[in-house]
């Protein structure tokens, strides 16, 4: 059960030379920031209303009817997986944990690359409080008290956490019945906030959400100020991304685990973690898990804070200003070290979706299918993919921190002040693939 957790594939999907690859990507960010610091000299991602209007696609996705399909059918879902963890066996082939693990937690990804905002549609925790404000006369955007502005998205590092430290340090995180108790603590968490705080809550505190919203700051679509849909720029989407309090937490948290997960499959610490007496293991992996996390985090506020700040302007406010660059990054380590485990393990989660009681049925039809082991057929691919994923994932990152530097930083620390930066951002790629292959 701990491949449905945590399963990623290593070093032997990997036939290429990990210090070529390593090489590579090292000299294709150096390359970049030179090209950048030659030929970008004025920041062109600053502009707030830049995209082109799609209005008849836009009346259709922002109608009350398309938007209640898509939260009814959301919510549709959600029973019927809950079906699946009140009246499923504990047994491998019960859905949920492939619903839990990798449909909702890694599907995330690439659902907000191609949609937006997805988990945001489709919320049940957004339904079941709009449901109960309809019933109690309420408005579900409004709550009994104001959100706190000052706490940012930090909520949703600490449910990130939460959800990270489950699936990657608590012993019994295959099991059905912690399971439902962590899911079910989500719910009663979101809805209390929902009832206090309002929809605001959930834009700021549900992991899911969050994490969802991050990632669609990487699609091409986005709202202008007006509210209205828009086919953007990508990299200009990711520019609107709000610095709010907690945003560089809740990407360290995710940045953090994922290496950690990564880590955890190599054979030096598989050594280690065995010579530990086993009631320190459960110890020895949240302190790692949380030293992973501090790290990414720290590196980077020092990196974006060792530089000068124009007048009027404070340090401490350039790590949130520069978070955003970290999304890129993000996106490539999922891509590097969940693919394949989303694509073949979620194909297994939905032949599985079809016997919710694990009684032998099939009520989608989908019990007979069979899985497509394409990806694992053919390793190269699947190698360059990978490899790929976290090099363009950091070439991205530089672009996005080149041209908030240009926006934000004084003229004589345009290009110094974003050495640090580069360093961090090397240090993170050769990390990265080191544990993709050592994994």
């Amino acid at each position: 059960m701990d491949l449905i957790a945590h399963g990623v594939g290593g070093a032997k999907d990997l036939p290429l030379p990990a210090e070529y690859a390593i090489a590579g990507a090292c000299a294709a960010l150096a390359i970049s920031f030179m090209v950048l610091a030659l030929a970008w000299r004025t920041p062109r991602y600053s502009s707030r209303e830049a995209g082109t209007a799609v209005p008849t696609l836009g009346a259709i996705v922002d109608s009350t009817w398309f938007r209640g399909v898509v939260r009814g059918l959301g919510f549709a879902f959600f029973v019927y997986v809950a079906f699946a963890a009140v009246f499923g066996r504990d047994l491998q082939i019960n859905p949920v944990f492939g619903v839990f693990y990798v449909w909702l937690w890694v599907g995330i990804v690439p659902m907000s690359l191609f949609f937006g905002k997805f988990y945001k549609a489709i919320s049940p925790v957004r339904t079941i409080n709009l449901a109960l404000a309809k019933l109690t006369g309420g408005d579900p955007d409004v709550g009994l008290r104001q959100y706190p502005e000052r706490l940012g998205h930090w909520p949703a590092a600490l449910t990130l956490f939460a959800f990270v430290w489950f699936e990657l340090v608590y012993p019994f995180n295959a099991e059905l019945g912690p399971v439902r108790l962590w899911c079910a603590v989500y719910v009663a968490v979101m809805l209390v906030g929902g009832a206090v705080f309002g929809n605001r809550f959930f834009e700021h505190a549900d992991p899911f959400e969050v994490f969802s919203t991050l990632v669609s700051h990487l699609s091409v679509w986005g709202r202008n100020t007006a509210d209205e849909l828009i086919l953007v720029n990508p990299m200009q989407n990711l520019a609107r991304l709000p610095a709010v309090p907690g945003l560089l937490a809740v990407a360290s948290v995710l940045l953090g685990s994922t290496a950690f997960d990564s880590y955890k499959g190599s054979n030096s610490w598989t050594l280690f973690i065995q010579d530990v007496p086993d009631g320190l293991r459960n110890t020895v992996n949240m302190v790692a898990l949380i030293g992973f996390i501090v790290l990414v985090g720290v590196l980077f506020a020092v990196a974006t804070m060792l530089t000068g700040i124009k007048q009027g302007h404070r340090r401490t406010d350039l790590p949130s200003a520069f978070a955003h660059s970290l999304v890129p990054i993000l996106v490539g380590y999922t891509i590097a070290h969940y693919l394949s485990y989303l694509v073949e393990y979620g194909q297994q989660t939905l032949i599985f979706l079809s016997d919710p009681r694990s009684d032998g049925s099939n009520y989608l039809g989908t019990a007979d299918w069979e899985i497509n082991y394409w990806l694992s057929y053919h390793p190269t691919f699947l190698a360059l993919t990978k490899v790929f994923g976290v090099i363009i994932g950091h070439v991205v990152a530089v672009v996005a921190a080149h041209d908030r530097a240009i926006e934000l930083l004084p003229k004589r620390h345009q290009l110094t002040g974003q050495l640090s930066m580069l360093v961090v951002m090397v240090g993170f790629t050769i990390a990265g693939l080191a544990l993709l292959f050592s994994s």
